[in-house]
């Protein structure tokens, strides 16, 4: 407010050259370099999914009742044929003809094809896909060289710094939007999604339609993230992305297993704090039942204190603990369940084996 308020304090003339930071020698902003570092490895990914004909009874009274076919939103009898329908997302080379985009991007397709900058198109494999952190690796079905992005690191980045987000929706050109990133470790419970495995980077950088899937970049022109969602509800306006670093975990398991093991016990957590002293807990909301946690005695209300070695101070820490620990190993959890302490031992299970 000092800058708009008395504007003689800071020359106008600083503000630009520092926002834009352009390059005298060059004409080129820092955003501009950025984006000729990696735009070329970014791709548009479509995908098509073959959708069969409708069933319906040979004598259903949907075919003759005119009120009843505008109900349902039925143009019969062209609405009844075999169709294809057709998506689109961005995505990014980050190996040898190896791409990453979002899991939603391709799902139930029957075919993808991958397009370069260059105007080439590709089929895409799917190698594998994995929607608890909604990410698929494809692919490429041709011979390279291929552009392929650098990869940053996303433990290095920092509120405020600036963040890049680039699609290629619809082929051949780039789509660039700027902002900085506004908070880190973003858990997607908090957004009301509660059937993925994420804590993201939130950025003000705008995603626009089909750029899901691409590269988040740093003003090096290194991927940071994924882009993956927006936020349309209340807090319009913000963007997430998948850290690189958690997408290249998960990658790496898709390329060598075809799946990835998430390790679970079967808790909900809760985030308290005690005005009185300060200080953060983390508390237990639900207790899937027959689940490690339930076996093993963790009971609503058990506040949890350390996880293995890790003192606990959000619910993220007991996720990332849990996650190091790996599946059918035990893990060492102290509980404080009203005025007493506990401890108890859990082997973890991965989360597919929940849901049974």
């Amino acid at each position: 407010m000092s800058i708009i308020s008395q504007p003689y304090l800071v020359p106008q003339t600083i503000i630009k050259a520092n926002l834009y930071k352009v390059d005298q020698s060059s004409h080129k902003s820092f955003i501009t370099k950025a984006v000729e570092k990696t735009g070329s490895s970014v791709v548009t990914i479509e995908s098509q999914r073959y959708v069969k004909k409708r069933k319906f009874p040979s004598n259903s009274q949907l075919f003759f009742d005119p009120s009843l076919k505008k109900f349902f939103g039925l143009d019969l009898p062209n609405d009844n044929q075999p169709r294809i329908e057709q998506s689109q997302g961005s995505g990014f080379i980050f190996a040898d003809g190896l791409v990453l985009t979002n899991a939603h991007v391709i799902n139930k397709s029957n075919k993808v094809i991958v397009g370069l900058t260059n105007g080439k198109k590709y089929i895409g494999k799917l190698i594998g896909q994995d929607f608890f952190t909604d990410l698929a690796v494809l692919k490429i079905e041709g011979k390279g060289p291929w552009p392929k992005a650098k990869l940053g690191d996303s433990t290095k980045i920092k509120v405020g710094d600036w963040a890049i987000a680039v699609g290629n929706p619809f082929g051949l050109e780039n789509t660039v939007t700027l902002g900085i990133i506004s908070n880190l470790k973003r858990n997607v419970t908090q957004l009301g999604i509660y059937d993925k495995k994420l804590e993201l980077i939130q950025t003000d950088a705008a995603i626009n339609p089909g750029n899901s899937g691409g590269p988040l970049l740093n003003s090096n022109g290194e991927v940071i993230g994924i882009n993956t969602l927006i936020r349309s509800g209340p807090g319009a306006g913000l963007s997430f992305a998948i850290p690189i670093n958690k997408a290249k975990e998960i990658a790496y398991q898709l390329i060598n297993n075809g799946k990835v093991i998430h390790p679970m016990i079967g808790i909900s957590l809760i985030n308290e704090s005690i005005i009185e002293t300060n200080t953060n807990s983390v508390k237990v909301g639900y207790v899937v039942p027959n689940s490690p946690a339930d076996k093993s005695g963790i009971m609503v209300n058990d506040i949890i204190i350390k996880v293995g070695n890790k003192e606990i101070k959000s619910a993220s820490d007991v996720t990332s603990e849990i996650s190091k620990n790996g599946i059918n190993k035990k893990i060492k959890i102290l509980l404080k369940r009203k005025n007493k302490f506990v401890i108890l031992k859990v082997i973890p299970t991965d989360i597919t084996n929940l849901e049974k």
